[in-house]
């Protein structure tokens, strides 16, 4: 189920990338390629060039860190946000992008935050997107501990934040990529498209 037309569908050609440093980043591929637009899996600094947004994707945030320290793409990160180019993390990829990490965005993660794998859980989630609640798988989870004022929470968990939106950077710490709904998907590549057309 998709809530947003797809770029592809217009004839854009729209390019997204997914750090394929470590995690379940052939997962974000597949839904990527699905709603039409043109992947890439970046794992070097060069892999960021002429690309119209990124995905982050869950995994092990400690491993992603030794990644994007080893192929020096902390700085090449930034400079991709400062462009404006939307950003999308999940689970870990929310982790990646908060204040004591890659700082694109005004949260504090807790790592784990529900608990270790065996509470892995699903729940319907609303985050105010056409067509009702996701369905929202929850892997070693983490949660929103704090948030500056401009970020706004989309959806929560227990009074918990589990998706919010700052600017061009979007997070949520479910894995909407192990489900059959491409809504949260459609509404990244929304944001990537009216991002491409403000720079035009």
């Amino acid at each position: 189920m998709s809530g947003l037309p797809s770029p592809g569908a217009t004839g854009e050609q729209i390019s997204v990338g997914v750090l394929a440093l470590q995690g379940d980043f052939e997962a974000h591929r597949a839904v990527l390629e699905r709603l039409g637009v043109s992947v890439r899996e970046v794992r070097v600094p060069a892999d960021l060039e002429r690309l119209d947004g990124l995905v982050i994707p869950g995994g092990e945030s400690t491993t992603i860190t030794l990644g994007i320290e080893r192929e020096s793409l902390a700085e090449p990160l930034r400079a991709f946000h400062r462009a404006g180019k939307p950003i999308f993390g999940t689970c870990a990829g929310l982790i990646m992008l908060d204040r004591d990490h890659l700082g694109l965005i005004d949260i504090r993660a807790e790592r784990n935050a529900f608990g270790r794998q065996v509470r892995s859980f699903e729940a319907p989630l609303e985050i105010g997107l056409a067509g009702g609640p996701v369905e929202a798988i929850f892997i070693r989870a983490p949660w929103i501990a704090e948030h500056g004022p401009n970020v706004e929470i989309l959806g929560q968990v227990d009074g918990h934040g589990v998706a919010a939106r700052e600017g061009s950077v979007l997070v949520v710490a479910f894995h909407p990529e192990l489900g059959d709904d491409d809504r949260v998907h459609a509404l990244f590549l929304q944001g990537v498209r009216d991002a491409r057309l403000a720079a035009a």
